[in-house]
């Protein structure tokens, strides 16, 4: 199971010992004999092709809204592992069983290349991710080769403004810089060094993680020195998305600012794709709330944060029902478990985003995705352009 380092308040809970003795409190004792004891005594004999009856079973049997008796981590492991040993006993591929015979397109990676925030220690931008989205790629494969050049494009753009090529949580480069804009046209600047188009050909998403430098009613712009209210934030991201080919913003604003969410929704809500990730925390009950006040056009889908998989198609299909994104995400504590690249296929979510392409735990939820490719042959599609509720602007 991951984890996050930076946790929407209504995220499901992550059991944890808290015995200073063993992992600095961090051990899973206590989640594991949940698996082993109470939720193996309630499953023993039950089908596993009926994963709604089996994540309900789970469910009542901890009682709680948000998973705190068993813990979401310990729920969530059985929940995936039925899954896929359903898949196993049909003799599906895992994304053909999560998603039918319709299951052929292929989302457009966004790679987070460049971090700050919390994913860097606070040492440079506010801004947690900056990503690329390879959207004008004929195919995944494609796609992620095009990604790679343009991460060591950067890189080597990077040593020549003599910054660090240090890497921060999710494999991005996280070097000091003065200003938020600054990683966006560094970014440019390697696109355009690894022989492509910005905005054309490959697009800019951002995760600024607005909760973490929010406080007091106020946006906390360290990088900058500045504090700006609701209005003033918005008004900074209106400027950004028409100085740079930004097409996605997710968290742009607070968990708690929901009327600054609405006020950023009218500005750029036509224009962009709006994630909301900390506010909604993949919780079908208040994506529907978020739909019903025009808070944003998007959710971020991260299994972890609700706790099973038929929550977690529930939330996607909730999304789709009111033409809203549905954007899988990864965790900044990952595993090499690739279930996320299976689900986006499956579900047909067009777009999700899994981190550099660096370190095993990134690489294998992009290696799965061109198996899955390969797999499919000349049915494979690659959502390219249409990954997006909003039209991708050049």
């Amino acid at each position: 199971m991951p984890s996050g380092a930076s946790t929407g308040s209504r995220e499901a809970v992550e059991l944890r010992d808290g015995d200073p003795s063993r992992f600095g409190g961090k051990g899973v004792l206590k989640a594991v004999g949940n698996v082993n004891g109470p939720i193996r005594e309630a499953l023993m004999g039950q089908d596993a092709r009926q994963q709604a009856r089996i994540d309900e079973i789970m469910l009542a049997l901890d009682g709680t809204p948000n998973k705190a008796t068993l813990g979401a981590n310990a729920i969530l492991g059985v929940s995936l592992a039925v899954c896929r040993a359903a898949a196993k006993a049909a003799d599906l591929p895992l994304y053909e069983y999560l998603g039918g015979p319709g299951a052929t397109r292929l989302p457009v990676p966004h790679l987070n290349i460049m971090n700050g925030g919390v994913h860097a220690r606070w040492q440079g931008a506010d801004f947690q991710e900056f990503m690329i989205a390879p959207h004008g790629a004929p195919n995944f494969r494609e796609a992620l080769r095009w990604a790679s050049e343009i991460y060591q494009a950067l890189r080597s753009v990077l040593m020549e403004a003599h910054l660090e090529v240090g890497v921060g949580d999710e494999g991005g480069f996280a070097p000091k810089v003065s200003s938020n804009h600054a990683p966006l046209e560094f970014i440019c600047k390697g696109i355009e060094k690894a022989g492509f188009k910005p905005g054309v050909e490959v697009g800019i998403a951002l995760d600024p993680a607005s909760s973490e430098f929010h406080k007091d009613g106020k946006y906390h712009l360290h990088a900058e020195n500045r504090q700006l209210s609701s209005e003033e934030m918005v008004s900074y991201y209106e400027k950004l998305v028409r100085d740079f080919p930004i097409g996605l913003i997710e968290d742009g604003l607070a968990e708690d600012d929901w009327n600054g969410w609405t006020m950023l929704n009218a500005k750029l809500g036509h224009l962009i794709e709006l994630v909301g990730d900390d506010i909604f925390c993949t919780n079908p009950a208040i994506i529907a709330e978020g739909i019903q006040k025009h808070i944003a056009n998007a959710a971020l889908i991260k299994l972890n944060q609700i706790g099973s998989v038929s929550e977690t198609i529930q939330a996607i299909k909730l999304c789709g029902k009111n033409g809203w994104g549905a954007f899988v995400s990864h965790r900044s504590g990952e595993t090499v478990d690739s279930f996320i690249a299976d689900l986006t296929v499956g579900l047909d979510c067009g777009h999700l985003k899994t981190g550099a392409p660096a370190r095993g735990e990134r690489v294998e939820k992009y290696n799965q995705l061109m198996r899955i490719e390969h797999h499919l042959g000349s049915a494979a599609t690659y959502a390219g352009a249409h990954c997006y509720v909003r039209p991708i602007r050049g």
